[in-house]
């Protein structure tokens, strides 16, 4: 599914996007693999974007604690 949405949606130029399956908890790989790359930002979507509120869910909460780099999170 990941490769449809990449293709559907290609990254504007200029900008690298490498696929990356790792195993473990979701929420400690990401903070793990933007401390092992050295990555400047964090973007990723809130768990569950029915949640009208200021609920983040329990990944992007985690990450948004954890990590070294700055977190953005989009609620659709």
């Amino acid at each position: 599914e990941l490769r449809k949405f990449l293709a559907a949606h290609p990254a504007p130029e200029g900008v690298e996007v490498t696929p990356l399956v790792r195993k473990g908890a979701v929420h400690r790989q990401i903070v793990k693999l933007a401390d092992e790359k050295n990555v400047d930002l964090i973007v990723m979507e809130a768990a569950n974007p029915r949640v009208q509120d200021y609920l983040l869910g329990t990944t992007a909460s985690h990450v948004v604690t954890h990590a070294e780099c700055s977190v953005y999170v989009v609620r659709n």
